[in-house]
């Protein structure tokens, strides 16, 4: 397992998370390293390096037989500068998972369209298994470490039903069967807009997951009328929606809407099943949503499964 620096830069104030996040994996029983870009104090505007460095060292990861999965150390503002310079063809020859989420959900999208890679929509290293892991409690911990590792490890076998939370909520009740697509709503958003777009047919039946954090209300709307307009909303089967985070003007005093009126309002007649509020992305210690595979969901019963093993079902070091 490498961390690796795929978007934002190491601050010194997070290399304590690092290290944490590091001592999380190897108690999980990985073998972990870091890339050599992930240096606290280097950076490049807002990014580790330039984006073609770091593509370089990305391909040369992909390339490495002994690296067996790529954890990215934090999100941020790059991949966008280097989604034309990755080494696909070392990804096809040798498949092997790509872990975070925030910027990283571009990663996954344009991958999966492009090579037919499942990414983990899951905890990136430093904020997410070195400092939102180690504030949740013991149990909580040991629920993620015990489903990170079974995905990880391969096997034959599905993980089957996510562990639900208090805070999953039926928004549209029904039941749906498809590829889980999805990721930040943002990067959602900015991947159709690339050449490396995912073909619209993709999300036929598909259930779509998406998570936000930052900027308002009136955005996540609009966003999610993109999303519409170009066609997919009307494709896919479910939807899942993760917990907001830090977006101004949900539910405020001056009468804006929640989130679920947002949500049920750009779907208008579409009577698909919306579960709500599900534990990952920006909003803290994450369920990892594998992009591609197949998930069963039942928003009314508060479930999601995972039906398809994540990974080649090769022993990972």
């Amino acid at each position: 397992m490498v961390i690796a620096a795929l978007s934002g830069p190491l601050d010194a104030a997070h290399v304590r998370g690092l290290e944490q996040a590091e001592a999380t994996l190897k108690h999980m029983g990985f073998r972990v390293r870091r890339a050599p870009l992930l240096e606290a104090g280097r950076r490049h505007w807002w990014s580790s390096a330039p984006a073609a460095e770091i593509a370089g060292e990305l391909n040369g990861l992909l390339r490495d037989p002994e690296v067996r999965a790529v954890i990215a150390h934090d999100g941020g503002q790059t991949v966008l500068g280097y989604l034309d310079l990755i080494d696909t063809e070392a990804i096809k020859a040798d498949p092997k998972p790509i872990l975070g989420y925030s910027d990283i959900s571009l990663l996954h999208l344009v991958l999966y369209s492009r090579t037919g890679l499942v990414g983990f929509h899951a905890d990136l290293a430093t904020p997410g298994l070195g400092e939102a892991w180690q504030a949740a409690p013991a149990a909580r911990r040991q629920v993620l470490e015990d489903l990170y590792t079974t995905l990880l490890t391969g096997g034959s076998e599905a993980i089957g039903m996510l562990p639900a939370g208090p805070s999953w909520e039926c928004w549209r009740a029904g039941r749906a069967e498809g590829p889980l697509i999805g990721g930040v709503l943002n990067r959602i958003m900015r991947t159709q807009a690339t050449r490396f777009a995912l073909p619209l047919e993709w999300f036929d039946g598909a259930v779509l997951f998406w998570e936000e954090m930052g900027g308002e209300a009136s955005w996540v709307w609009s966003d999610l009328q993109v999303l519409r307009h170009c066609g997919i909303l009307d494709r896919i089967a479910g939807m899942v929606v993760g917990v907001p985070r830090a977006i101004g003007g949900l539910g405020s005093p001056d009468a804006s809407p929640s989130l679920p009126e947002i949500v049920l309002d750009v779907l208008g007649d579409r009577d698909i099943p919306v579960l709500g509020n599900v534990e990952f992305g920006h909003a803290g210690p994450n369920l990892p949503m594998p992009v591609g595979i197949r998930a069963g969901l039942d928003a009314g019963q508060r479930t999601l499964a995972l039906l398809e093993p994540a990974v080649r079902p090769r022993v990972m070091s």
